[in-house]
């Protein structure tokens, strides 16, 4: 039975300033927990009901593993259907940049996405094209929270994610930047090479002056339709198959 000590716990982690606080996140769902009990992520605990549990296979013997209602589930859970199976996880520790890797790879920027949904698409999408490493500016929503979390669909636990004012970022890269704008060479037209940075804007304000400036290439995804913009984690999409599509082609 769960306490009210617990429910509030796993309730507060709802809000960013107390998942910085208790260093936890929630992760919900078989597939979602399952990968990050096989991932490099601590798991505090997990919560599931007698059901759900047989899902989940062998469980690491150290894992506390707490046995709820499905009343209880519901209480706890962010989602509208729950599945049964909630788990904490510790929040990763914040590490330098590995510029020696960085600079052998492409790597996605964004530039204060806002929507949850998005990043958590873009991260699911980043790990299906091969790219491991997202870096945030500080504007942008949480990758830890829990709508964030859902939408990657398990993607989080593969792909690092990194906090940090861009403009610095980017100038201590010294890589070359390609920037998603309405003006800019076709991306079809593009060489993106074998590294690079590819900066993605803000879904209402597109990119801001101040990362406008560091661009090198702008860079744009041919309109033909009449639609006035394309969606953030769809334009992220079309960056990130073109890239991951000259690659195959170079080899």
């Amino acid at each position: 039975m769960l306490s009210k000590a617990q429910i509030s716990l796993i309730t507060s982690l709802q809000h960013k300033k107390f998942r910085k606080q208790h260093g936890l996140f929630i992760v919900e769902g078989v597939k979602s927990v399952l990968e990050f009990l096989s991932s490099d992520y601590q798991v505090h605990s997990l919560y599931t009901t007698a059901e759900a549990r047989t899902k989940m296979g062998n469980l690491p013997q150290k894992l506390k593993c707490i046995t709820i209602t499905t009343a209880e589930i519901q209480k706890i859970s962010v989602l509208t259907n729950p599945q049964g199976v909630l788990a904490l996880v510790h929040l990763p520790t914040v590490e330098s940049f590995d510029w020696a890797l960085l600079r052998q790879q492409h790597n996605l920027l964004l530039d204060d996405i806002q929507d949850p949904g998005n990043l958590g698409t873009i991260i699911r999408t980043a790990e299906w094209f091969g790219i491991n490493h997202i870096v945030c500016s500080m504007g942008t929503v949480d990758a830890f929270n829990p709508k964030v979390v859902q939408a990657t669909m398990g993607s989080l636990a593969r792909v690092k994610i990194s906090y940090t004012p861009l403009a610095g970022f980017i100038d201590q890269s010294e890589m070359p930047t390609f920037g998603a704008l309405l003006e800019g060479k076709s991306i079809y037209k593009t060489d993106f090479g074998n590294a690079g940075l590819i900066i993605m804007g803000n879904e209402g304000n597109g990119i801001s002056d101040e990362i406008v400036e560091k661009i090198d290439h702008p860079i744009t995804i041919p309109r033909i339709g009449q639609a006035e913009s394309l969606n953030v984690a769809v334009a992220s999409t079309i960056f990130c198959s073109e890239i991951a599509r000259q690659k195959s082609e170079h080899g």
